[in-house]
């Protein structure tokens, strides 16, 4: 059995904190397997730190482990209590997280069920505490059973979707229990229905009161512009009791104190701060500084909890566009219109307890460097835990906050309802206070999935789930979201129209309709170069392709067998439907598929070509959209957000992220840093010109571009051009040179479409560089005349870890791998137009010049083939 000798916290108001974490003991429901096991942690992080199993991310050890899902387990703990806790009125046992569905007994006595994985549990056990041992047990069903007798007990009619698609290998009727809907498996994940008490348990014992949560919500007084901090506490109340509060923020000299009544029961008290002086706003990243104040909340002046407080307003504007039909779609921060640039965020780990803040720290550090200011926390996954959210308030990344719920439709029976109700307000509560946090959405995609009919629902049943849905999202989630936050607005779905959703009963015919709202779009047949096919949409909040993580990320849990991309493994790890085909249907269309005769080296070939292809897609439409952004094309444009799909991933497979499993960046993440600049030059061919756009994320920038031509077979530019002296606007995107591509071609005499590439870059008027350098085909690379291999070689690293590369030939897409070594590089994947170039590593670790130069691999297109 676990022991617990005990921890005493006092947290103000007179009441003793017992914490419950630590070793406990956990057994299956035959008692065929007995161990120990960590609170907070899940059954198979238990199993395999006790040598049971050994990594459930090894190869085929997703289908191999299935039989704990599928089994019920039992924790138990022992603990005894001092005689002057156990004295005091009131004892409550808090349970942050249970994952899932639960019956909690204390001393034999059941206390409580759970069915929820995102919301904290309190059961008051007073009168149950012994003098001597008190014994705890939380008994664990099998989330896959629950959800499935949920299914049938739901006889009325289908709640869709049944099951996950085959390719998936994952559970069915995850709609029906609220978990992590990924858990039972998604296109990019395993299927890991985890069982566990995932979050800190302890124990409260109290005589009057204890404050069960705080919240800090600042206000803009637009009338006297001047800012003030409403400050909730939210307290269980034993015995009504009298005392003060005294709130401070000494940085701005500002304090009070109010006087405090309590009665029995639970009660919302709300306070109001006024500040005596002017504040320093809080910014996104790339627009200014992220100031946080420190609030102290001091309760009857018995030492107080301190919390970050910043001040920034947040609008989503949608109204009319001159020119144009619908509405537009963008966010004003503080006042000024914002350029949303980022990613979506899918969970860190399938087991949330091994998910650490290095990692967290590493994913949104990498999502900084290539200057994203915004992440999208996706909907069918958790909602993150507290350092995510204080992390992102420091670093000036934006939070788009999906409630979890994503691509299906719910039950709405009264106990679903009230669970959710429950899930909703604590959620709320514990992440308004940051102002990294700028919308919440009701849930991804389940709009779309009624309006474009994913379930094949006939006419006559449509109306009974578009009442279900509104039922949920609107007259349920919305309604608390307004109740509780008046500070940041309100989606119900992604993609939707917005207000036009909601003026079509909250159902749009066309969700996807990129006059209105964000929009989600996918093509992987389409070639990913003709920029003309993607929608130019007001709001691109996911759209991506798919690529393969490194042999270094992969060899973890895989052997040599297995590096072959028509291997079982290979397929088993695919979980999106002809993913593998996709791929390299759609490399094929630009580039010449590697073909060596080592199987390891066409395997890590193969790797690289998908990484090229996902890198270059990804690119092209992102650019296409930030070019969009002072546009109106035959009505549609105004582009002003590009989340793209997806920065992280949750296992060692084929996916659309960006950062690998353990935090390796991929070619995309590299290009991102560029494509996402806040001055960015971007080219397309448009009707046989080539035209070079400057965009500017704020400054209005004078100018001039340098283009130039060079052929794949020499380092001498074959021609220069350069345009006049232009402006780019602020905050928008400027046509900055247009040229007729043949002209051009003429012009330079030596060039061909298939034997030359146009480079070019924005200037200040002295000759500074402004923009990072960019490049442009003018056929596909597979056809390019003169491309030769360009022999590169390393000179070894240097100290500071420098390493300088030389080539024969110009190179493209070359890249530099090193195995396990984490950190990156300052430039990779690039387009390499002279004989030397050097590049440096920054590693995240204690490494050698000899360590790195022993793992050191370098590509480039042209070595493949």
């Amino acid at each position: 059995m676990g022991y617990h000798l005990l921890t005493l916290m006092s947290p103000g108001l007179g009441v003793d904190v017992i914490s419950l974490n630590g070793k406990w003991q956990l057994m299956n429901s035959n008692s065929s397997v007995s161990l120990s096991a960590e609170v907070p942690g899940c059954v198979h992080t238990a199993l395999q730190r006790q040598g049971f199993i050994s990594d459930p991310y090894y190869r085929f050890n997703d289908l191999a482990y299935r039989w704990i899902s599928l089994d019920s387990w039992t924790y138990t703990t022992l603990f005894s209590v001092p005689t002057h806790v156990r004295g005091k009125g009131k004892a409550v046992l808090v349970f942050e997280g249970v994952d899932t569905v639960s019956t909690i007994s204390l001393n034999g006595v059941t206390i409580g069920k759970t069915d929820n994985m995102f919301r904290r549990y309190d059961f008051e056990v007073t009168g149950l505490l012994k003098d001597e041992e008190n014994v705890l047990q939380v008994w664990i069903m099998s989330a896959v059973t629950y959800a499935s007798q949920r299914s049938h007990a739901h006889t009325e009619y289908r709640v869709p979707p049944d099951c996950p698609p085959p390719v998936q290998k994952g559970e069915c009727h995850v709609n029906f229990i609220r978990k992590a809907q990924s858990s039972f498996s998604w296109d990019w994940g395993p299927s890991f229905p985890t069982l566990g008490i995932w979050k800190g348990v302890r124990l409260e014992v109290f005589n009057s009161s204890r404050v069960l949560s705080y919240t800090t919500s600042p206000k803009y007084d637009s009338e006297h512009s001047s800012w003030n901090v409403e400050v909730e506490l939210f307290f269980d109340v034993f015995v009504a009791s009298k005392g003060l509060v005294h709130l401070s923020i000494p940085l701005l000299q500002s304090e009070a104190e109010f006087q405090l009544s309590l009665t029995p029961g639970q009660s919302k008290k709300s306070f109001v701060l006024q500040l005596n002086q002017s504040v320093s706003l809080w910014w996104p990243f790339g627009h200014g500084e992220q100031f946080l104040y420190y609030l102290t909340i001091d309760v009857n002046l018995e030492g107080g909890e301190t919390f970050n407080v910043a001040f920034r307003t947040v609008e989503l504007v949608q109204e009319p566009i001159p020119s144009s039909p619908g509405l537009s779609f963008y966010f004003r921060i503080n006042g000024k219109p914002i350029f949303l640039k980022g990613s979506n965020w899918i969970p860190v780990h399938a087991f949330q307890d091994q998910v650490t803040t290095d990692m967290i720290t590493i994913l949104l550090r990498s999502a900084q460097k290539a200057n994203m200011n915004t992440l999208r926390v996706w909907g069918g996954g958790v909602y993150e835990q507290d350092i995510f959210y204080s992390l992102c308030d420091m670093y000036g990344i934006m939070i788009w906050q999906d409630f979890m719920f994503a691509c299906a439709l719910y039950p709405t029976e009264k106990d679903f309802i009230q669970t959710v109700r429950e899930e909703v307000t604590q959620q709320v509560r514990r992440l308004k206070s940051h102002p990294s946090v700028v919308i919440w959405s009701g849930n991804n995609e389940n709009e779309a999935a009624i309006a474009t009919d994913w379930f094949n629902i006939s006419v006559a049943a449509r109306p009974l789930y578009v009442k279900d849905y509104v039922n949920l999202y609107v007259e349920n989630i919305r309604d608390i979201v307004l109740q509780e936050d008046s500070t940041r607005p309100f989606l119900v779905s992604s993609p939707t129209n917005g207000v036009e959703s909601e003026k079509e009963g909250w159902v749009a015919k066309d969700p996807y309709d990129p006059h209105y709202g964000d929009t989600h779009y996918y093509s992987y047949y389409k070639d990913c170069w003709d920029w003309t096919a993607f929608p130019r949409t007001r709001f691109a909040s996911e759209y991506g392709f798919q690529s393969w993580p490194s042999l270094s990320t992969l060899s973890k849990v895989s052997v040599s067998s297995d590096w072959d991309f028509s291997s079982n493994f290979s397929a088993h790890r695919q979980h999106h439907e002809d993913g593998n085909q996709q791929m390299l249907k759609q490399a094929e269309l630009h580039y010449i598929l590697p073909n060596s005769t080592d199987p390891v080296q066409k395997y890590r070939d193969t790797i690289y070509i998908t990484q090229v292809m996902q890198a270059q897609c990804v690119k092209i439409q992102t650019e296409f959209y930030r070019c969009s952004r002072s546009d109106i094309v035959e009505g549609k444009g105004h582009t002003m957000g590009t989340l793209y799909w997806q920065l992280n991933d949750i296992w060692q497979g084929p996916s659309w992220s960006s950062v690998e499993f353990g935090g390796k960046w991929k070619m995309l993440h590299y290009w991102a840093t560029d494509f996402y600049a806040p001055i960015l030059s971007a080219g397309v061919e448009d009707k046989g010109d080539l035209l070079i756009y400057g965009v500017s994320d704020s400054h209005s920038e004078k100018h001039n571009v340098k283009v130039k031509l060079h052929s794949w077979s020499s380092f001498n530019a074959v021609c220069s051009l350069e345009s006049n002296v232009t402006k780019i606007k602020a905050g928008g995107s400027t046509l900055v040179f247009q040229h007729s591509i043949s002209g051009l071609l003429m012009q330079c005499g030596n060039c061909t479409r298939r034997s030359c590439i146009v480079a070019f870059h924005l200037s200040s008027p002295e000759g500074q560089l402004i923009s990072p350098h960019n490049h442009i085909f003018l056929s596909s690379p597979r056809y390019a005349e003169g491309l030769q291999k360009p022999n590169i070689t390393d000179t070894g690293i240097v100290q500071n870890f420098f390493v300088t590369l030389h080539c024969s030939f110009p190179a493209v897409y070359v890249w530099l791998d090193v195995d396990n070594i984490p950190g990156h590089f300052d430039v990779n994947g690039f387009l390499m137009l002279s004989k030397k170039s050097t590049v440096i590593f920054g590693a995240w670790r204690p490494t050698t010049a000899e360590e790195i130069t022993a793992n050191l691999h370098i590509t480039s297109l042209r070595d493949v083939y």
